[in-house]
């Protein structure tokens, strides 16, 4: 992994220590990207999933068909301070109406509530 600037100037001035590094890293103004998001509440901050449909009879659905579907698929980047049952890593289903989508360190990510998911794989 390539250091930044001011992570090198940390690293030369108290020796390659990592506690050195992680006593200074919180408190440098760069910092702030490169820590975790935390959402607050019962909010699941997801990645969706674009998936194939697929018909019993083997048919894929076209994407004007797949968004007649009331759920959507996606992976639980992070969960609430007040979720319990979903947790990070989690496949779930959600109601495709429901939530928002936002853009964290140049990434999207949709934000959606406990109460619109409706499967956990």
């Amino acid at each position: 992994m390539k250091l930044q600037p001011w992570q090198e100037e940390i690293l030369a001035r108290e020796g390659d220590h990592k506690s050195a590094f992680f006593k200074h890293f919180d408190h440098h103004p760069s910092a702030a990207k490169y820590r975790t998001m935390k959402p607050i509440g019962k909010y699941i901050v997801i990645n969706t999933i674009e998936e194939e449909v697929e018909t019993s009879s083997g048919l894929l659905l076209s994407a004007e068909d797949s968004k007649q579907l009331r759920y959507k698929k996606g992976v639980v980047v992070e969960s609430g301070t007040d979720v319990s049952v979903i947790a990070s890593g989690d496949t779930i289903y959600y109601d495709k109406a429901s939530g928002f989508s936002l853009m964290i360190n140049q990434k999207q990510y949709t934000v959606i509530q406990e109460r619109d998911v409706v499967v956990v794989v």
